[in-house]
């Protein structure tokens, strides 16, 4: 099956504009012809276009920061406690140019996409391509300008080769950089400050990792990426191709799931031993400017995998008549986007259940509720919230989060649009599916929701951004928008980001759309196998550090540029939360992100003594006990039967309905036919 990614029909624009009066204003550091289209809000780069602009990023090795007319380039070591680790940024190397007549002008973003960043000086005639993954950092000198080089080091030694195209500093925090020039440069050296001649041209700079390393360096030093693209043209398969320039072959490095999904390509070849330490793992060289990267297929389905035994199906459908007798739009009790969304996704799972234990009476009432709680949300008649457009980044927003930064959890600054908007469109596509009609009636509404953080188009097409949350370099969403962050972007709900894809492929199913089930069900493998490598943690796992791994079982927050077992809600201690928000909501497709029962048992083990605090909430016990129903149905359901409340996206039908559909090594009933056989009590 492949993919056009250009040639899908842009759905029509339904809701209205709207002027935010917290956003910021883009056009401080964009180039004037990239204001014209809708902006990135979560990308790797974000911190250098909000505020100052001055907060530095994580480019794959280095960390980068912007301040005025410099640009300062770290190999970072790293902090390390049981409970988080980061990243340490140190001015190892400043670039700025002598006598510039504007020392206070800011940088500009000429250019970005997938996978890179370019960055003007235009006081300094400095370019900088930040190409994601290079073990170099490449500077175009647009004019003949005198360089500085500076340091918060000493420079121990300083030599050049006999051309003087490349220089090996040597610092005292036993680092080595080298320096290559793409013509004869000529640099000297001053305690901590390096200048130049006037030069125009190419310099690239990197850290040599070891001796060995050096040599790859100076072989692969004359070819240059300056921007790198990402395309899917079949499912679960990913293409990056980068434009080079130079000559020769291009040296890239690859992150751990990079590595993985790399396997089965002929296309590239690995250098094992070429390596740079980072927070996501070791990167390891990769040569070639085209990767292909396939992921393990998905299966999007509707109901269970296994499918649920019939002798359940009475106790699931008594607890579901009266979870559904309960259900009214007037009782919900909230006006937030999210928690809004929760609830309307919970009652969607109620019609599902209900068709695979075969009890189509209480579909009728599951669907009058889905109707009354969605349409004012796409119509535009909810009273004290809606959802609205916003013209200076091009995305959906809140009427809350329109005036009030911390309004529907900052989705007016675009936090969290994968979370909220997920949960509108599970509910969307079960209504659609149960509801072929309503479901065309209200279809432009409901594209306009997926391509809010699922558009694939060019952005001249499109008033939304490429892909708005999901990043194609690491393979998994960031969360954060517009917010500036000195450890960069941050994920803390893997969970809900596998179920925005899972809800946008599932959407493609009712509409009968297969390309929106073709990316979404790609995008959804990859966020699935990147929780499975950055946010779970595995006892004897080395891709984190040794006093980390023996603590933790799995993460709470995920940054660009730090680890950390605390949640925005929670501290590291309410290890039963940290389980919670890493499962909910409970899916067919939680199966699938919880794959591996070694690690599942891990975790829950990890998770139980916690439950001995006083103030355990009951909605976090029924997901560790969920997870534990993976392993020990019989213990798992002895303890859900004892709870007595429920995460407000959760219910007990839905916890029974997972508990019963966790197979025994024998076929279930996938719904094939319905038995009323059974007298229910």
């Amino acid at each position: 099956m492949s993919l056009p990614l250009n040639h899908h029909i842009a759905p029509p624009f339904v809701f209205p504009s709207v002027n935010s009066t917290v956003l910021p204003e883009p056009s401080t550091f964009f180039s004037h012809h990239l204001t014209k289209s809708p902006l990135p809000t979560n990308s790797f780069f974000q911190n250098f276009v909000l505020k100052n602009g001055d907060q530095h990023e994580y480019i794959h090795p280095y960390i980068i920061k912007s301040s005025l007319s410099s640009l300062s380039i770290c190999y970072p070591s790293l902090f390390l406690s049981t409970s988080f680790f980061y990243q340490v940024f140190i001015l190892d190397l400043t670039f700025s140019i002598l006598n510039n007549s504007n020392p206070n002008s800011t940088h500009v973003v000429s250019s970005y996409d997938d996978l890179s960043v370019t960055l003007d000086l235009p006081s300094s005639k400095l370019r900088f391509y930040l190409v994601r993954g290079s073990p170099f950092v490449t500077c175009e000198v647009l004019d003949k300008v005198e360089i500085l080089i500076s340091t918060i080091h000493a420079i121990l030694d300083f030599y050049a080769n006999s051309e003087k195209t490349k220089y090996t500093i040597k610092l005292n925090n036993n680092q080595t950089w080298v320096l290559y020039a793409s013509s004869s440069i000529k640099l000297r050296h001053d305690g901590s400050r390096i200048t130049s001649s006037a030069f125009s041209g190419i310099i690239r700079v990197a850290v040599v990792t070891n001796t060995e390393n050096e040599v790859v360096l100076d072989r692969f030093s004359s070819c240059y990426p300056v921007s790198g693209r990402s395309s899917f043209k079949k499912p679960f398969s990913m293409r990056y191709k980068w434009e080079k320039r130079g000559w020769g072959d291009l040296l890239m490095l690859a992150h751990p799931l990079h590595i993985k999904l790399l396997k089965k390509s002929r296309k590239v070849t690995v250098l094992e031993n070429f390596k740079y330490k980072s927070i996501d793992g070791d990167l390891v060289g990769v040569v070639g400017d085209f990767w292909v990267l396939k992921t393990e297929p998905v299966s999007v389905t509707w109901h269970s995998i296994k499918g649920v035994k019939e002798d359940s199906y009475c106790e699931i459908r008594n607890a579901l008549k009266k979870d559904v007798e309960v259900l009214d739009t007037k009782t919900m009790g909230t006006n937030s986007s999210y928690f809004y969304g929760k609830l309307v996704a919970r009652a969607a799972r109620f019609a599902l259940i209900a068709e695979e234990v075969c009890y189509p009476d209480v579909i009728p009432a599951i669907k009058k509720f889905l109707k009354d709680a969605i349409e004012p949300w796409l119509d535009g008649t909810f009273g004290g919230n809606g959802f609205l457009y916003d013209e200076k980044w091009g995305g959906i927003v809140t009427k809350q989060g329109s005036t009030d930064t911390g309004g529907d959890f900052g989705f007016g600054i675009y936090n969290d649009h994968h979370f909220h908007l997920g949960y509108y469109l599970y509910g969307i596509a079960v209504l659609a599916k149960i509801d072929p009609a309503w479901g065309r009636k209200y279809k432009p509404q409901a594209y306009t929701l997926m391509e809010d953080f699922m558009n694939f188009r060019k952005k001249k097409n499109s008033k939304y951004t490429r892909l708005r949350c999901f990043d194609l370099w690491k393979l998994h969403s960031w969360a954060s928008g517009l917010t500036e962050f000195a450890d960069g972007r941050n994920q803390e709900s893997t969970s809900e980001a596998v179920n925005a894809y899972y809800a946008a492929a599932l959407m493609g199913l009712a509409y009968g759309d297969a390309h929106l089930v073709a990316t979404g069900s790609t995008i959804l493998a990859m966020e699935i196998q990147a929780a499975q490598t950055w946010w779970h943690v595995r006892q004897g796992d080395e891709l984190y550090p040794e006093e980390y791994t023996k603590e933790n079982r799995i993460l709470g927050i995920l940054w660009a540029n730090k680890r950390d077992s605390g949640l925005w809600f929670a501290p590291p201690e309410w290890k039963e939360c940290r389980l919670g928000i890493q499962l909910l909501p409970l899916l067919p497709v939680s199966e699938v992100l919880f794959s591996d029962v070694k690690f599942a048992k891990e975790l829950v083990e990890w998770t139980l003594p916690a439950l001995a605090r006083e103030d355990v909430g009951e909605g976090w016990k029924g997901f560790l006990y969920a997870l534990e129903g993976i392993y020990d149905k019989h213990g798992a359901l002895k303890n859900i039967k004892k709870l007595t409340g429920y995460d407000d996206g959760n219910s007990l039908t839905n916890l029974l309905w997972w508990i019963y559909s966790r197979g025994d090594g024998e076929e279930g009933s996938h719904g094939s036919f319905c038995s009323y056989n059974h007298i229910c009590h």
